[in-house]
């Protein structure tokens, strides 16, 4: 496996790569920006290249990024992890802030932008309605939680030519279609889509431009001192990410592995409906094994307070990883079960409504609670469950699963709360 990284990420510094060498590249495009360094961290090979060339010699719109990217593909890299610096157009994204961007605007006019400057072999149009690979994002949203950084999970990025910056006016524009603006993540990220690769970006917020007439309008020095603040952070950042990374494959295994231990009892309780039984998994030591220890894994530097399991088979799978996180567990139960004082929260059901209950001193106000359940259908009890912890003054860290039902749409009842599923079943 081996992954790229593009802008000035520190990991080349020390000894964090081991078996460290330059490389030499060119391309039908020219040169790369830089030597690509390449060393090994956690099990992978990481190809580093440096955007705008030891120090920052080349400006943003000469960069050359189609030699960048295809350099990096022609040595075998399938993930590009880029770092950049951006202005804030928002108030609430604060110098210091990561943003792991979901969507970019391209307003630059003198790069170039696409690998395919005729049609001579076939037509080729490469869709980017979603710009940024969502596994990648999905690591580095972790990675920062897991370092305790001020994170934004989405945000719009909008790349505008450089060096110079924006005029003020420029700057009120801006903010009505993005969140964040640079000089580096266009083109770079359609040429990233164009060659095939998985592409995501780590933006780092170093000023408010100059939309914001309270502070000193955007400068070199400010965006350097910033940056340089926050260096080991991105660093930590990105060896988290390459991390998960590395574990992605053997991940994957084992993800098939937990599947084929469900079983499907067709026509059950009723005529059309698969049914996906999870004692199968439960009795069988291996798979039961690996389930709690990816989710061990993916929680484990979440700083969870507490597990929350939801009845009945919840309680499973929330045990077994409470103990393993060496967190407390509490129950979530159907209505008049639970013997002491408790919070409650109706929910709807197809016919009529249902309700799920909480003792009212099993959450304190601020704890952070990962709520587990075997199965995510329609998504209603989870919604209530998360609702009940709420009321309660409990931060929902996520809401994990081991089985998703994609087709009955519960994530989407559950927008707005991070939402994990070991495996899914749809249309089978």
């Amino acid at each position: 496996m081996k992954i790229g990284v593009i802008g000035g990420s520190g990991l080349e510094e020390g000894n964090i790569l081991q078996n460290v060498e330059e490389l030499e590249v060119d391309t039908p495009y020219g040169k790369p920006s830089s030597k690509i360094k390449k060393g090994v961290l956690n099990g992978i090979e990481v190809y580093i290249l440096s955007r705008h060339a030891p120090g920052h010699k080349i400006t943003p719109t000469h960069v050359n990024n189609r030699a960048n990217i295809y350099a990096l593909a022609e040595l075998g890299c399938k993930q590009v992890l880029a770092t950049t610096a951006c202005g804030s157009l928002k108030e609430y994204i604060a110098p210091g802030d990561f943003v792991i961007a979901n969507q970019f605007i391209d307003f630059t006019r003198h790069r170039a932008v696409t690998f395919f400057e005729d049609f001579n072999d076939k037509i080729k149009h490469t869709s980017l309605a979603n710009p940024f690979s969502q596994t990648l994002r999905s690591y580095l949203i972790e990675s920062c939680e897991e370092s305790n950084l001020n994170i934004h999970k989405i945000g719009t990025i909008f790349t505008i030519e450089g060096p110079r910056f924006s005029t003020r006016a420029e700057s009120f524009m801006f903010q009505k279609f993005a969140h964040v603006i640079n000089m580096s993540t266009a083109p770079e990220a359609i040429l990233a889509m164009e060659a095939g690769l998985e592409y995501a970006v780590v933006a780092m917020v170093t000023d408010y431009d100059c939309w914001k007439k309270t502070e000193e309008p955007v400068s070199w020095d400010e965006i350097v001192r910033v940056m340089d603040q926050n260096s080991e952070n991105v660093k930590k950042v990105l060896i988290k990410t390459i991390g998960k990374i590395s574990r992605q494959e053997p991940l994957k295994i084992d993800l098939e592995f937990i599947k084929n231990k469900i079983r499907t009892i067709p026509n059950f309780p009723k005529q059309g409906v698969m049914f996906r039984d999870i004692t199968t998994l439960f009795q069988d030591k291996q798979g039961m094994k690996k389930t709690i220890d990816i989710l061990h894994d993916r929680y484990k530097e979440r700083n969870i307070d507490i597990v929350a399991g939801i009845e009945a088979r919840g309680f499973i799978v929330g045990g077994s990883l409470a103990e393993r996180l060496g967190v407390s567990f509490v129950p979530i139960r159907k209505k008049g079960k639970l013997p002491h004082k408790t919070a409650s929260q109706e929910y709807e059901l197809e016919y009529g409504t249902d309700t799920v209950e909480i003792h009212q001193d099993s959450v304190s106000s601020g704890q952070r609670v990962l709520l587990i359940d075997d199965l995510i259908a329609t998504g209603g009890t989870a919604q209530a469950a998360c609702k009940l912890i709420e009321k309660l003054g409990g931060k929902i860290v996520e809401c994990s699963f081991v089985i998703d039902l994609p087709e009955l749409k519960g994530k989407e009842k559950l927008a707005g709360y991070p939402v994990y599923c070991l495996v899914e079943f749809e249309g089978e």
